[in-house]
């Protein structure tokens, strides 16, 4: 376990170290695994089944981390956590590193001692309500009781949002995603509030999912991405260029079905740089070359992983589209 060097401070009555010695890769080597924080079950982005196997986008990008660090994407043990938990468990080391649907926002970044690894999912703030209800627009929920996570920025945004329009609503929030899903479907709540993809992935525990829909409005910008203590920036580099490989190897089309063939016959610069065959990136990471190619022939590229996990949900590429495909996604080069 590495030692927190630097002070603590208090964010909502929580203390936080603020660095960590740069120590991770050799904690992680020693223990033979890598720590996962991830949610306590969220279908499409990390969610175990009853065998206890845990899957998801979230997963993937930590057994992505694995694959680069061992050359096996199964070196990994998974912590569900609670939205109030999870920073704790990442200051404090019980956890390498947080996969768990978070949002990079400012506070988060120069506060708790914490740092925004990239962005493997952008989303959204939205409610959803019954069809019943009879409402079609959240300009019509004055006085709402409002079912959410507490520790999220879900509070603070819709907070935000029936305050520039002039409502007024009454919160009802809990620790655990089971506990509001379950509120909300006793009829303890007229609203459920969270980010998009987690309105997709919980619809599908309500009783009645069709008697449900999520309404129109996006209240808010929601970069969710994995996150690594500050003071360990070879730690950080791993899991950012982890998360970049699966994207870059989309927009080459390698993927794990070809990349073995790419790997020994092609030789576009770009693509020999990205599976090792050129230059010594993974050197520069503390890894073997052949990290990339580990993450793309035991994960797979960025698409795969979005169409195995996300895509049953209905949710479709969106803004998570590569940005030569109408998105906003783009990874920085590995050159």
């Amino acid at each position: 376990m590495k030692k927190l060097t630097a002070a603590m401070v208090a964010v909502a009555g929580v203390a936080f170290a603020t660095s960590a010695s740069a120590a991770t890769l050799d904690d992680v080597k020693a223990k033979g695994h890598i720590q996962c924080g991830v949610s306590q079950g969220l279908p499409g982005f990390s969610n175990a089944d009853d065998a206890g196997k845990w899957t998801g986008l979230d997963v993937d990008l930590c057994r992505a981390v694995a694959a680069a660090v061992f050359g096996d994407a199964n070196a990994v043990k998974f912590t569900p956590l609670s939205a109030k938990q999870r920073f704790t468990a990442i200051a404090s080391g019980e956890v390498d590193i947080l996969s768990r649907n978070t949002t990079w926002t400012m506070t988060r970044d120069t506060q708790l001692g914490l740092n925004f690894a990239g962005v493997n999912y952008y989303d959204g703030q939205g409610m959803m309500v019954p069809t019943s209800l009879g409402v079609t627009s959240a300009t019509e929920l004055d006085g709402a009781n409002i079912c959410t996570n507490t520790g999220t920025t879900t509070e603070l945004n819709i907070t935000d949002f029936f305050r520039a329009n002039g409502m007024s609503f009454n919160l009802v929030a809990f620790e655990k995603a089971d506990e509001v899903v379950a509120a909300y479907d006793a009829g303890r709540c007229d609203v459920y509030t969270t980010d998009r993809s987690g309105l997709a992935a919980q619809r599908g525990k309500l009783t009645a999912p069709d008697a449900h829909m999520v309404l129109s409005e996006i209240i808010s910008k929601e970069p969710l991405g994995p996150v690594v203590r500050q003071g360990d920036d070879q730690w950080f580099n791993i899991v950012r260029w982890s998360l970049n490989a699966m994207i870059n190897a989309e927009e080459m089309g390698i993927t794990s079905e070809n990349v073995n063939a790419t790997k020994y016959n092609d030789v576009t610069p770009g693509v020999a740089r990205l599976v090792g065959k050129e230059g010594n990136f993974g050197e520069e990471l503390g890894l073997s070359n052949d990290w990339a190619y580990n993450i793309i022939s035991q994960v797979g590229n960025y698409a795969e992983s979005y169409e195995a996990n996300v895509t049953p949900l209905g949710l479709a590429r969106g803004v998570n589209a590569l940005w030569s495909d109408g998105g906003i996604l783009y990874a920085a080069p590995i050159r």
